[in-house]
């Protein structure tokens, strides 16, 4: 009792850790049956870069956030039912792979294929983890990553030249490079946005029309009014004044069966803390 004890007060003041670096525009993390289970820094695949941000895994959610010398800002909350992973072979990124959400979807990349590794299994262990007990659904829809803005010059519909006067946007169905007069219609996705009509290419704008015609016996659709090219799913609202970090640290993890904390050399699958806590977490 004694190490259960000692367990879930360290346990919750690593979570208060991690509360604490994001400052008051963070969300509080903390909650009861909650485990952070691992941490460390990956390289997320932005709209315009590449960019270092740090990870939180939890027994229940994702966490990620971006790093501004000894803080971080800009916290994003994921369920761990809401996520699919996709592993990649090497591209932009090197030991890559795809995080797939209803509201974004991103690449992200780690140190070494060992690191890799060890991420994606320990999500997918905690996410099945997390769904044995039924009370959670896994998500079925997904949103698509969006190619960045540096793979294309060209309209990827009217192939015409991008320029100051011809801005890129995203296809939010397709996550094509478009222009202004390519993605003039707006659509609702409900799993990225419940309310809000997004923007989408001519191309998928008349699938849509055909689908709903074949369906209904109705080719008429109507536009919404313009709207901005932020979306939830874009990287479009963060600022351009992130400092860029190394793979200094290592990734560290909860070695479960011990309770103990320490830097990634091997998988260590993540069983049930509660059956056997340890007081030597490091």
């Amino acid at each position: 009792m004694s190490d259960q004890l000692t367990f879930e007060r360290e346990n919750r003041e690593r979570i208060q850790a991690v509360e604490n670096s994001f400052g008051p525009s963070g969300k509080p993390l903390y909650q009861t049956g909650r485990i952070l289970m691992g941490e460390g820094r990956l390289i997320k695949q932005g709209r315009r870069k590449q960019e270092m941000k740090v990870f939180f895994l939890f027994n229940d959610v994702l966490v990620y956030g971006s790093i501004i010398l000894n803080w971080n800002k800009n916290q994003k909350i994921i369920p761990l039912e809401d996520i699919m992973l996709e592993d990649m072979e090497d591209g932009a990124l090197r030991n890559q792979w795809l995080i797939r959400t209803p509201r974004k979807s991103f690449f992200v990349s780690a140190p070494s294929h060992e690191e890799k590794q060890a991420w994606m299994q320990h999500i997918q262990d905690c996410r099945d983890k997390l769904l044995q007990g039924g009370s959670r659904q896994p998500g079925s829809n997904f949103a698509v990553s969006w190619i960045p803005d540096q793979t294309s010059y060209k309209c990827m519909r009217c192939l015409n030249k991008f320029s100051v006067t011809k801005r890129r946007h995203h296809c939010r169905k397709c996550g094509f490079l478009v222009c202004n007069s390519c993605s003039k219609q707006r659509e609702l996705i409900d799993h990225i946005h419940p309310t809000k009509r997004l923007r989408v290419c001519s191309l998928c704008y008349i699938r849509k029309e055909e689908d709903v015609s074949r369906s209904r016996g109705d080719s008429t659709g109507k536009n919404s009014s313009e709207d901005d090219d932020l979306a939830p799913s874009s990287d479009e609202g963060e600022k351009e004044e992130e400092e860029i970090m190394q793979f200094d640290l290592p990734s560290t993890w909860l070695d479960s069966r011990r309770g103990t904390w320490g830097h990634m050399n091997s998988y260590v699958n993540p069983g049930p803390v509660k059956h056997r806590p340890h007081s030597s977490i490091t």
